[in-house]
């Protein structure tokens, strides 16, 4: 439960982000006490407004995973989940540390998105999981 408090700064914006895709038809669903969201609002602004090339296919907010599909959904969902477990240990500062982890990371790997700690995390964790 205080994981959930804990980061529940963050998992208001990922609910105020999916309100507007709920209310143009998107979908949700509940797994692993994580809810997942994904509609064709989504589909679009996860292309057009993630600054990595090709978009991305899902984006993690606290306790609130938007994804552009459920295929997407279920393809990222071990890399969601690393940034869930993120948003718990950081709580309300986990998108402050995660914009200067993106900055970082374009300073010194010239690259905001693969040079990010979270996110090299986040690709570590999941390897680790995924049986050889």
């Amino acid at each position: 439960m205080l994981a959930y408090l804990w980061a529940l700064p963050t998992t208001i914006v990922g609910v105020l982000l999916a309100l507007p895709v709920l209310l143009a038809g998107g979908r949700w669903h509940r797994v692993d006490g994580v809810l997942e969201v994904h509609g064709s609002l989504l589909e679009w602004a996860l292309r057009r407004w993630v600054p990595i090339a090709g978009g991305a296919q899902a984006m993690t907010l606290g306790h609130v995973v938007l994804g552009r599909d459920a295929t997407c959904l279920a393809r990222s969902r071990d890399h969601e989940r690393v940034h869930v477990a993120q948003c718990e240990r950081w709580g309300p500062l986990f998108l402050p540390a995660y914009l200067v982890a993106s900055l970082v990371g374009w300073w010194v790997h010239g690259d905001a998105y693969r040079g990010n700690a979270f996110e090299r995390a986040a690709w570590s964790d999941e390897r680790s999981e995924t049986p050889s």
